[in-house]
């Protein structure tokens, strides 16, 4: 392998030869002509005669302006990130089928980069990473090689191309090992939000991102594997692969908190795709007004996923006998449809499990034909004219508004949590006196406006809209801290992408609430994909060897049986576990932060909710500057004080972590605790120090 300092531009090249850094600045600044070129032309289409009316012309209008925001040249972001240089044409192997590089000849040269670069004759100068030809970059090796004769990886100082490090892979004299490029990227200080690993995508992630979109993958993955992001490549990968399909079916990223999603939100926009929704769970089933909390015997108990028979049977009930027969009048003559047959009507619509709203929209028209086979048979000759007009006669409107009468979701859930009598009733068999007692309300609320509806409330009011009617389903849906769900939460997440293909991205360790699933194979259950593909992510990227193995000794008391992270970074000094008095511990906690942000990069201050307030305060008084989770990061704003609940899925350069006691009590059991501080112990990236002054947790010791 042939390297320059990353830092520093190679020698000179002999007298005569070209310079291969030059060559590469040369090919770079011709595709960043080349992307301007392509963004002229969009910019310059004229669209006034093109289109039939002004809202064809505003939806076109509207398609003009993402592309031409797509193309936007970033200027600290590099264009391309590699380059292939292949031994043959593609086709002459064994195994034509199974080579990436289909289109590529012999000794052809392909950049890869973030999105696809053409010159104005339609030659590519850069390759999108998507693309099949790309796949090589990503997974060749001295192994096997996929007709590579040369990988080339580049390395950026800002927005220039300073320095580059080639791996001859089809060279057998040439020994492998580690890229001090890609070492660098992946260890590139981490100021602001999240930034996308398109450059360091290692091969068992790039198996997962290139996956098909009719199956759907859970991704178990300890702290610095990359899960986040590989679920996020993921959705970028489908979009690229399957634009057409998922433009109409439309895609989702679900993820813990508003922080988090603040902290993910430009990974897709910088690979080109702006149109993919985020949300949190509470976003999806925002219904009513949630200004309540739950206890946690509540919580446990609404969250179950035998409050989905509970609902099922309180619609239901809803639905009753006929009292008697219905006549309608037409014209001068009476049809009558008799008790019985109306009865049979509504219990073979019951049998058939269909939705709630749309049996009842069914009923009318049941009766309709009824009516108009008696016509047939004397004599008469109605059309569908006819039977949507009996299907609307009043008399018909008012039987079924008798036996099928409309219900509106909020209200039946207001009622079961409200009326002990009505709770009981259908939760017989389900529920015990003591769950039903933990799950009623207090105070009985006068309607749906007025009641104070929790979290927990909001999903059951989803599953009821759901029995009512269905509920739209997406063509993908990447769930990301997926072990945090309560089962109701994973069938919200399912209704979402019921006819279609889900991501579920977690850490079975990193699960901090009462209902945390214990095993992937329940919460694919709950989520509709038992058939789901479950990958294990081991390898670590982020965290360093020391940081993580400190952590991972609470494993066998949090997640007994599941393999600890191997990481294969070493940082000799990144941990600092000190005990210091209790007077002084604020102090030594806002003199670690200083020390911290003397490094280039982030600091993140965790520490237990109920210990914010006196750490706020203090930095206040100290004049040190601070953000919340999720906030943008200034230029003298590199330190984030952040709750220990919400420190999941968020990274730091650097973390100070406040007194590991006060994380593990201020949870309610013990387990979950320790799963609260292996979550703040894994969340930096250079180096972590723990300060405290109370006894750490034996397994720490």
């Amino acid at each position: 392998m042939s390297s320059t300092p990353p830092e520093s531009v190679p020698p000179p090249a002999a007298t005569g030869s070209p310079d291969p850094l030059a060559l590469e600045r040369a090919h770079l600044a011709a595709s960043r002509a080349a992307l301007r070129g392509m963004r002229d032309d969009v910019e310059s289409l004229d669209i006034k005669d093109v289109t039939a009316n002004w809202v064809n012309a505003a939806a076109l209008q509207h398609q003009i302006e993402l592309r031409i925001k797509a193309l936007a040249d970033l200027a600290h972001t590099p264009l391309f990130f590699g380059r292939l240089d292949f031994l043959r044409a593609p086709g002459t192997a064994d195994d034509p089928d199974a080579d990436p590089g289909a289109g590529a000849g012999a000794g052809e040269v392909f950049y890869v980069g973030r999105r696809h670069v053409h010159d104005a004759a339609g030659d590519p100068m850069v390759i999108d990473w998507r693309a099949r030809v790309s796949q090589a970059f990503y997974r060749a090796s001295k192994k096997d090689p996929m007709d590579i004769g040369l990988r080339r990886r580049f390395g950026y100082t800002g927005g220039d191309l300073t320095a580059y490090e080639d791996e001859r892979l089809s060279d057998p004299a040439e020994e492998s090992r580690t890229s001090a490029l890609l070492q660098r990227e992946i260890e590139r200080p981490r100021v602001g939000p999240m930034r996308d690993i398109v450059a360091t995508i290692q091969p068992e992630q790039d198996e997962i991102v290139r996956g098909g979109l009719s199956g759907t993958v859970c991704v178990q993955g300890g702290p610095g594997t990359g899960k986040t992001a590989v679920g996020l490549h993921r959705v970028a990968y489908l979009l690229y692969a399957h634009r057409e399909r998922l433009a109409r079916t439309g895609t989702l990223v679900i993820g813990p908190n508003r922080s988090f999603l603040q902290y993910i939100e430009q990974v897709l926009p910088a690979l080109g795709e702006l149109r993919v929704r985020q949300a949190t769970v509470a976003d999806l089933v925002a219904h009513v007004e949630v200004r309540a909390t739950d206890g946690p015997a509540a919580a446990l108990v609404k969250g179950d996923a035998r409050m989905a028979e509970v609902l099922s049977r309180a619609l239901r009930s809803y639905v009753s006998a006929p009292a008697g027969p219905v006549v309608v009048v037409r014209g001068s003559r009476r049809w009558r449809v008799p008790a019985d047959e109306l009865t049979a009507m509504v219990d073979e619509l019951r049998a058939r499990g269909l939705r709630y709203g749309a049996a009842r929209e069914a009923l009318p028209q049941r009766i309709a034909h009824a009516v108009l086979v008696r016509m047939e048979q004397s004599g008469e000759a109605p059309d569908d004219r006819v039977q949507d007009a009996v299907a609307r006669d009043r008399a018909v409107k008012a039987l079924v508004k008798e036996v099928w009468p409309p219900v509106d979701p909020a209200k039946l859930v207001l009622r079961l949590l409200s009326d002990a009598e009505f709770l009981a009733e259908h939760a017989e068999g389900l529920l015990s006196g003591e769950e039903q007692r933990a799950v009623l309300w207090e105070r009985p609320a006068r309607g749906v406006r007025s009641a104070r509806w929790s979290a927990a409330d909001a999903v059951l009011v989803d599953e009821a809209r759901d029995l009512v009617e269905r509920t739209q389903s997406l063509g993908h849906v990447v769930l990301d801290e997926a072990q945090d769900l309560s089962p109701m939460q994973y069938r919200a997440v399912g209704r979402r992408c019921s006819t279609g293909s889900a991501t579920v991205l977690g850490d079975l360790a990193q699960g901090t609430t009462p209902w945390a699933t214990p095993r992937w194979s329940e919460a694919l259950r709950h989520l509709g994909k038992e058939d789901a593909v479950v990958e294990e992510l081991t390898a670590g990227f982020r965290v360093p060897r020391e940081v993580i193995a400190y952590a991972s000794r609470l494993l066998p008391s949090i997640a007994p049986g599941l393999a600890a992270v191997e990481s294969v970074r070493e940082a000799p000094g990144s941990l600092v576990v000190r005990e210091v008095p209790q007077e002084e511990l604020t102090g030594a906690v806002l003199a670690a932060c200083a020390r911290a942000l003397e490094h280039a990069g982030s600091t993140g201050l965790i520490a237990a909710d109920a210990r914010i307030p006196a750490l706020a305060a203090a930095l206040d008084a100290a004049g040190t500057p601070y953000l919340a989770p999720g906030e943008e990061t200034g230029p003298g704003t590199r330190l984030t004080l952040v709750p220990a609940s919400l420190a999941k899925g968020l990274e730091y350069d650097f973390v100070v972590l406040d007194e590991p006691a006060a994380v593990v009590g201020g949870e309610p059991d013990e387990r979950t605790g320790l799963r609260r501080l292996y979550v703040a112990l894994t969340r930096a990236v250079s180096g972590l120090t723990v300060l405290h002054a109370r006894p750490l947790p034996d397994t720490l010791g």
